[in-house]
């Protein structure tokens, strides 16, 4: 059901709106080009400004009542504390103000702030509904106002948020303002590799809207959230909804189907968890990524008052000792090495943003195509469709928490000893922006059943009461596993024990009683000219000339990491899918255009790999 709704979708909307090369040849439209003369992608050429990003934003809650407003905006950099008299000029949305495809490429500070506005109508056929005001991501702090009235404040780069602006909305054109603040490296919020003198791994600013914003119409009491449960062992889904404006006696009526077929039907009173129970589950996994499809109705006195579709996937997470007493990851109950890259989801022309959908999918499909069967989401959260894509392609993710409150960038790391590495004193407030995004990401991306492990800290960036943040971690999401510090300052805490080497795999550390895993090593750098974010600096940890000398040294890092499998390796992760900014050790390019190794023979020894703990 989901499947083929976005498709259709995507149909429908390609019928309404013209094409690029059509709409530069109509006078009297908003004249866009990209900023500046750095590298892009082929799917940036392919963009319609009035019409970006046009999927429904969130597959795991879908309606028909929507309104997208991406597209160019006013917007204006001002001092802080200055409002805007006049506009600057025009910005894509949803690009980041300092990206190519924004139009504007212009760096923010802390010391400024950037403000957007457009108009906007609301559709008669909305009359006597709710009307919801969705941002996929703002980075960092938004301050929302609609036709003077302010409707609500969000703090957090990479979550989702909305608010209710029925009481604000008028007849006819409607005024959207937002102001946005982002100090980057200066605060002490997540920010993941965001800095404001981008060198070596760290890369631009990201400022303002990076995901679709859109309107929805719900009605007066509707289905606010889905939280779906997986139980592989009972055989069942528990599903949990978020109501409002829900009654008592209310009841939520819920149906999973294979395709067109129904298979499982329940209901439960309002606030309390429903069952789903199949006795002859299909599973989920990377060799066969099975999907149902749900819909979720919320019913009073037998009339249903709202509707959504959803889908779930029957899978477990866990771990175990295989037959030779060695602790492994286990998918569906049964050992299973995991193997994937390092992708950090930066685009050379849209930063955070991909270009389109396809390209949002491009990158996940080719690691599909070479052989791997998990994608590490290195200190970033993607849009809702990445995930989506992920859970219908069969890649098992690795999500990160993006990193933050670092004054130093290479912070007293001790990934080689256990249990002595120094944390860091965060302030209380510092804490509270760690602990409450940290929420809100587990909160929004729990529905994705691609999740497979949450990963708090990376490297001892910004890391800090290790044990305390792993265990509410845990106890919060108990159906996924918990990464406590890939190649961080390690304790005994969390599920595995992850180790980081570049650039050849190396076990230098070993834990009987969590899987050991090698959660960063590889990094082989390839320069190939035309295809550079910068021509005169790129880096990589090792430098090859060629794609076969890269593929063979490729080939030589999977045989060290072949023979120890055995000695206890359960999963490990190659840097890293593309290049990304200066960085040259991507299996690609950072615009795309070029794979960097020999697919074939990657493929071959990417799948050998993933299958060695077969039984």
């Amino acid at each position: 059901m989901i499947d083929k709704l976005m498709p259709s979708l995507k149909r429908a909307v390609c019928l309404l709106f013209p094409t690029a090369a059509l709409l530069s040849a109509m006078p009297g439209l908003a004249q866009w080009r990209p900023a500046g003369e750095r590298i892009r992608t082929a799917w940036s050429e392919q963009l319609d400004p009035e019409h970006v990003l046009p999927e429904y934003p969130r597959p795991q809650l879908v309606r028909g009542d929507w309104q997208n407003l991406n597209g160019l905006w006013n917007y204006a950099i001002l001092p802080l504390g200055e409002q805007p008299a006049a506009w600057e000029g025009e910005i894509l949305v949803p690009f980041a103000v300092e990206s190519s495809l924004s139009g504007v490429g212009r760096r923010v500070g802390a010391d400024r702030e950037l403000w957007y506005e457009r108009t906007f109508t609301v559709s008669p056929k909305w009359t006597g509904k709710r009307v919801l005001l969705h941002f996929g991501a703002v980075d960092w702090r938004a301050d929302v106002w609609v036709n003077g009235v302010s409707v609500g404040t969000h703090t957090g780069g990479f979550t989702p948020f909305e608010f209710d602006i029925t009481g604000a909305l008028k007849k006819g054109g409607n005024t959207l303002r937002i102001r946005v603040w982002d100090p980057t490296d200066e605060g002490p919020q997540p920010r993941g590799k965001q800095v404001n003198n981008p060198e070596g791994i760290w890369y631009t600013p990201v400022t303002g809207i990076w995901q679709t914003v859109w309107l929805e119409a719900v009605p007066q009491q509707y289905v606010r959230g889905v939280k779906t449960t997986p139980d592989l062992d009972r055989k069942l889904f528990r599903v949990e909804t978020d109501l409002c404006g829900a009654q008592p006696g209310d009841r939520v009526v819920v149906r999973l189907f294979d395709g067109e077929t129904a298979v499982a039907e329940t209901e439960a009173l309002s606030g309390a968890p429903a069952e789903l129970h199949l006795p002859e589950p299909k599973l989920w996994s990377p060799d066969s990524p099975f999907l149902y499809d749900m819909s979720i109705a919320l019913v009073r006195n037998g009339r249903t008052l709202d509707e959504v579709r959803s889908y779930a996937a029957m899978r477990k997470f866990s771990t175990g000792r295989d037959r030779s007493g060695v602790m492994r990851l286990l998918l569906n109950n049964r050992p299973l090495f995991q193997f994937g890259p390092l992708d950090q989801g930066w685009w050379p022309d849209g930063l955070y943003t991909a270009p389109t959908d396809e390209a949002l999918a491009f990158d996940v499909v080719k690691t599909k195509e070479l052989g791997y069967n998990m994608i590490r989401k290195h200190i970033k959260v993607e849009p809702a469709r990445w995930y989506w894509h992920c859970d219908r392609l069969g890649m098992i993710v690795w999500q990160d928490m993006p990193s933050g409150d670092q004054a130093d960038r290479m912070p007293q790391w001790q990934n080689k000893r256990y249990f002595t590495g120094e944390e860091k004193h965060r302030s209380a407030l510092s804490e509270q922006y760690y602990r409450k995004e940290w929420r809100e990401i587990i909160d929004c991306l729990y529905p994705f059943p691609s999740i497979g492990v949450w990963v708090p800290f990376n490297e001892a960036w910004g890391q800090f009461k290790t044990v305390e943040i792993a265990e509410w971690t845990k106890a919060y999401d108990p159906s996924r596993l918990v990464n406590p510090a890939s190649g961080g300052n390690h304790y005994l805490t969390g599920d595995l024990l992850d180790l980081h080497n570049y650039p050849a795999p190396e076990l230098y550390l070993y834990d009987h009683n969590r899987p050991t895993v090698l959660g960063e090593y590889g990094g082989i750098g390839l320069v190939l000219e035309d295809h550079l974010w910068e021509p005169d600096r790129n880096w990589g940890y090792v430098r090859f000339d060629t794609p076969k000398a890269v593929t063979d040294e490729y080939e030589r890092y999977a045989e060290i990491l072949s023979k120890l499998i055995p000695n206890g390796f359960s999963a490990a992760v190659y840097t890293q899918t593309t290049d990304v900014e200066i960085e040259v050790n991507g299996l690609m390019t950072y615009d795309r255009k070029v794979m960097k190794v020999e697919p074939e023979r990657i493929r071959a020894i990417n799948t050998r790999i993933c299958h060695s703990l077969d039984e």
